[in-house]
């Protein structure tokens, strides 16, 4: 996969100097005219939104994002004359933008979005285990997906939010299994759950963070990050 940018300029003095240096990044660039026809895109898949800071409506278009649903999983950043610090952005680059300025920051920026990205993905393993709960009652689960801070889970037996399940997990491929200890965050009717992980022996995170690595599967920038 690639990372997708929303670019919301009119003005070829932005749009060239950023779609040259976010296809060295390998992210993949969607051009909107203005802010105003910008929301509904911003709904979309973008990870990034670059707005040129020029209309009245891009203000409106920042503070809509930062309402929405879908804001907290986007960088959001400004092209301004200013250059100052806005509420709701992670970068601001100061006009007139060159590639070398932009550059700079838009790397900066991408790191976060890499990390953001490997803490949120989920990966399917459809893995059944014998998880045992405070009372070391046996309970079995199937473990649907994996991430960084946490489990999707799946079970026929009575299981509540805030319990704590413990259980070996062996990872497809990995080099061994992996003991995890879990809470129960919610729960629904028909038997699914998550879970954040409580804690992981640092030897088995290890296997962890290189088996969620090997599945990671960004497209890796044209330059040296």
């Amino acid at each position: 996969m690639s990372f997708e940018c929303l670019l919301v300029s009119r003005d070829p003095s932005v749009i060239s100097p950023l779609n040259r240096i976010l296809d060295t990044l390998s992210i993949s660039t969607k051009i909107c005219l203005s802010a105003s026809k910008a929301l509904k895109e911003v709904e979309g898949n973008a990870d990034l939104v670059v707005i040129d800071w020029v209309e009245d409506s891009a203000s409106e278009l920042l503070n809509d994002i930062r309402r929405s649903n879908t804001a907290q999983k986007k960088a959001v950043v400004v092209v301004s004359t200013a250059g100052c610090p806005l509420p709701g952005t992670h970068l601001v680059l100061k006009k007139p933008l060159t590639i070398e300025s932009g550059a700079k920051g838009l790397k900066i920026i991408y790191a976060r979005m890499l990390q953001d990205h490997r803490k949120h993905a989920r990966y399917a393993v459809m893995t059944p285990v014998l998880a045992r709960d405070p009372d070391n009652r046996v309970v079995p689960v199937t473990i649907t997906d994996i991430g960084d801070g946490g489990l999707g889970i799946m079970s026929r037996e009575m299981i509540s939010k805030g319990d704590a399940l413990s259980l070996y997990l062996s990872l497809p491929n990995a080099r061994r299994s992996i003991y995890i200890e879990a809470r129960v965050l919610w729960t629904r009717d028909y038997g699914t759950g998550g879970c954040e992980f409580i804690r992981i022996p640092p030897a088995d995170r290890e296997v962890l963070q290189d088996w969620l690595r090997s599945k990671c599967r960004v497209k890796r920038p044209l330059v040296s990050m």
